[in-house]
């Protein structure tokens, strides 16, 4: 079992850091937060209140941080990983970043004699307490190797994408097209209703056709279609507006230094920075229907 160095213990570092303690591995981490640090010791970490703390000794350091501005600072920075980790660890960074940033961190610490490993995941906060999140992984193959070993505890499926940054290309694009179909299913909904559908049988129909997708499997945004739809709860997030709104940025920006045009999911940002613009950021993404119709059942009224 490894001794493993974590930076980040919010919604996603909180419960994957318990799978961690619960398959064997000891876990010392570090949080801004006081209340994060902790909800972490509870829940069996060592709490520490430096990043130097966290990761003395370490057989591997993860960060699930907010973006690739702190993530290069935690990584890279002054008192960072990368000035106290263990010359041997494996360093893992399993935030949602950009590509430019997380291969910036790949870089500086290749240069400074590190393994490390991009390794974003997708499946939520219910994926994390449920041990089922996927990994994207990202980096050379001896050390995404290492990584898979490690990240087992927290997985329900693992991918290798290849070299240094695609970890968080596979999931930008990824969450790309999440935001897209969230916005078909969102127009879908709407569209039936005006036509005169029942909700229940237009869902029926389309689960099992080709207007099928994992937004409407799984978020629909009229309540009682779904069971774990957010338009169940007011639209309370399960994954929020702000967070989505992240992602689909992420993907624009690396459209640009491509070269991509992407109608669609410029069309699904806009919608998204709607509900920020609106103060609706902590609601969940699904609440985008309310940009096609403001009165639709459980949208939230002023």
């Amino acid at each position: 079992m490894a001794t493993i160095g974590w930076i980040g213990l919010g919604n996603m570092g909180l419960p994957m850091t318990k799978n961690l303690i619960t398959a064997g591995h000891s876990v010392r981490g570090y949080d801004l937060s006081e209340s994060a640090r902790s909800a972490a010791e509870a829940n069996g970490v060592t709490a520490c209140t430096t990043v130097a703390e966290a990761v003395a000794g370490a057989d591997a350091v993860f960060g699930m941080l907010p973006n690739g501005k702190i993530s290069k600072e935690v990584f890279c920075g002054d008192g960072g990983v990368l000035e106290f980790a263990e010359p041997t660890a494996l360093l893992i960074d399993s935030s949602t970043i950009d590509v430019a940033s997380a291969r910036e961190i790949h870089e500086a610490a290749q240069q400074a004699g590190f393994a490390f490993v991009d390794a974003p995941v997708s499946g939520g906060i219910s994926g994390a307490a449920a041990a089922t999140l996927t990994f994207m992984l990202g980096g050379r193959p001896a050390d995404t190797a290492r990584a898979k070993e490690l990240v087992e505890p927290m997985a329900g499926n693992i991918f290798d994408c290849g070299g240094p940054g695609n970890g968080q290309a596979a999931k930008i694009v990824n969450n790309m097209m999440l935001t897209v179909s969230l916005q078909g299913a969102a127009e879908g909904a709407v569209l039936a209703d005006k036509l005169g559908l029942d909700a229940q049988t237009f869902w029926n129909v389309a689960s099992v056709s080709s207007g099928d997708s994992w937004p409407l499997r799984t978020w629909y945004p009229v309540p009682g279609i779904v069971e774990t739809a957010a338009s169940n709860n007011g639209f309370e997030a399960t994954f929020s507006a702000a967070l989505a709104h992240k992602d689909a940025g992420l993907a624009q920006a690396a459209a640009a230094d491509v070269g991509v045009t992407l109608p669609g999911a410029k069309v699904a940002f806009e919608s998204l920075q709607k509900l920020m613009d609106e103060g609706y950021a902590e609601k969940d993404c699904s609440l985008i229907i309310r940009n096609i119709d403001p009165q639709a059942p459980g949208v939230p009224q002023e």
